[in-house]
């Protein structure tokens, strides 16, 4: 795909090639880099095509600039046909063991020594140690000084700081980072988080496990909003498939297909995407090289035929293994719904169906849910939510999180009442009136009794102490519900259509104990599984009441 969307680079009149671009950086890698362990660098293939996408295509655009007058006095602006790096954003995904950290350290150690002017340069990775790996070899290289550039950036002191200046060092690693005291430039690492990337004028920035991590912000997003500040900037995104669900890179890695398939022009965006067609393919070794374009230079055939047997003899890593070595985006084992199950269907009304209702309350001061599940007669289940928070809860929302809750506003599946905390009364009115707007016919009533007492009690005042029933949380009376709502999740016969059931299903966790008993955990306290948890709820009073629907 990446190589048709070059096809469209070379057809196109407007943007230009250079074939020599690629030579300087290559030279550079080559005579004056190491490798981690300090031995000699020889560029790898797959290393140069990555790079030469970066270096090789420019473009001219008119651009006004200030001309000053021939004796220094006055002047004035004129347009100008200035050139330019097409490419200001690269993504590579590929399998684990493809040295996309070396590849990303050789970027920043080029720009900080090569280019003239004072650049900011950053490095960030989920763990702060992590983002060191691209650090780590650009300090064996100044500490080997293999070619005549950095014997002659390394010679002097770095404690002559009142002495002479040519006998000072010209580049080193200091407790900011990587410095070059040439030219002012510094490459340091950072935490990968928004409020830690955002404003910066980064000239060249990389990004490390992007998809790996539990990452819920759009860190490239926040880079590149303080990179456009400065001309010919680069952001480089590297990472292996991830596990993890419902993240930012999630919604990123779409928005790179649409790219990839041509559903929208972004000539200024390089995507270098690995991975294997189909899961067939894992048991057939010519495939592999499909997921990992240096396997057998900087990773072996051995180790991921090891890894295969690995996947088939302890099925707990397999998803793990499918994702990391052989770029097929499964979900992690810990993770209760698969990110298909979790699709919506389209959307439907229940009008005046009979259904059971099941509610959360247990997180009653800032959030509660309620589920409604709608028994089909062709063994499906209809499932609609409806969810509170207080308006102070939704105000101390994180920007990320406050945009999702905003999806479900619109969608109704979600309501703001008024204050800090939740009155239970207040809920049960909204509630009731739209269980009557809807004229859904609720004939039993789970519930969780953790802080549901005064709730409860209206309810059976008002509607009668028929079909009500505690359902306690824990791993005795979650699991045969929990296997059954997951059977019918798996056949896509829970029929819902709200964007909040998506992302509860997808933040779902499961506990399993040695006797294979599971209960719903959640990692996060933000990362909401309420309507899951009333589904839940709602299924446990149905089966218990299920003469009623008959």
């Amino acid at each position: 795909m990446e190589m048709h969307r070059i096809d469209d680079l070379i057809a196109n009149p407007g943007i230009w090639y250079d074939e020599d671009a690629i030579n300087g950086f290559i030279e550079y890698c080559e005579n004056e880099l190491t490798l981690t362990d300090g031995s000699d660098l020889k560029l790898l293939d797959t290393f140069k095509l990555w790079a030469e996408q970066i270096f090789g295509w420019y473009y001219y655009m008119d651009q006004m600039v200030y001309v000053p007058g021939a004796d220094g006095r006055g002047g004035r602006y004129v347009y100008k046909k200035v050139k330019k790096r097409l490419v200001n954003k690269q993504y590579l995904i590929v399998a684990r063991g493809a040295a996309k950290s070396m590849y990303g350290s050789l970027l920043q150690s080029y720009f900080l020594n090569i280019d003239g002017s004072t650049t900011h340069q950053i490095t960030t990775a989920p763990t702060m140690r992590q983002a060191e790996e691209i650090v780590s070899p650009i300090r064996t290289s100044i500490v080997r000084a293999r070619g005549p550039l950095f014997q002659f950036l390394t010679e002097g002191s770095i404690q002559n700081t009142t002495g002479n200046k040519a006998n000072r060092v010209k580049l080193a690693s200091t407790k900011k980072g990587i410095e070059n005291f040439l030219n002012g430039s510094l490459l340091e690492v950072r935490p990968m988080s928004v409020n830690k990337l955002q404003g910066l004028r980064t000239k060249v920035a990389t990004v490390d496990e992007w998809l790996s991590g539990d990452i819920r912000e759009d860190v490239i997003g926040a880079i590149e909003q303080g990179a456009s500040k400065v001309d010919d900037y680069l952001i480089v995104a590297m990472s292996s498939e991830g596990t993890v669900r419902n993240a930012a890179g999630d919604t990123m890695k779409i928005e790179l297909m649409k790219i990839l398939r041509g559903e929208y022009l972004a000539p200024h965006v390089s995507i270098w995407y690995y991975k294997l067609d189909s899961i067939e393919e894992v048991g057939n070794p010519a495939m592999w090289v499909k997921a990992n374009p240096n396997l057998g230079k900087t990773v072996t055939y051995e180790t991921y035929e090891r890894e295969k047997e690995r996947m088939e003899k302890a099925p707990a890593n397999r998803n793990d293994i499918l994702a990391k070595r052989f770029g097929l985006p499964m979900e992690g084992f810990t993770y209760f719904f698969t990110y298909e199950e979790t699709i919506p269907h389209h959307r439907r009304s229940f009008w005046k169906m009979p259904c059971s209702l099941g509610a959360d309350l247990s997180r009653g001061d800032d959030f509660c849910a309620f589920t409604f599940l709608f028994p089909l007669s062709n063994g499906c289940f209809g499932v609609k939510t409806r969810n509170y928070i207080s308006s102070l809860t939704l105000n101390t929302l994180p920007a990320a999180m406050r945009i999702k809750y905003d999806e479900f506003l619109q969608e109704g599946s979600l309501i703001v009442l008024e204050g800090t905390v939740l009155d239970m009364m207040e809920v049960y009115e909204d509630l009731d009136q739209h269980i009557s707007d809807m004229s859904y016919d609720v004939r039993c009533f789970g519930f969780d009794p953790y802080n549901a007492k005064e709730f409860v009690a209206r309810w059976e005042t008002e509607n009668g102490p028929f079909g009500i029933e505690k359902v306690i949380q824990g791993a005795k009376t979650e699991s045969v519900p929990l296997g059954e709502l997951k059977k019918l999740s798996e056949e896509r016969m829970l029929l819902f259509d709200e964007k909040l059931m998506m992302f509860t299903m997808g933040n779902c966790m499961v506990n399993q104990d040695t006797n294979g008993n599971r209960k719903l955990v959640k990692k996060r306290h933000e990362q909401k599984i309420d309507a899951v948890a009333a589904m839940m709820d709602a299924y446990v009073a149905y089966k218990i009441n299920r003469e009623a629907f008959d």
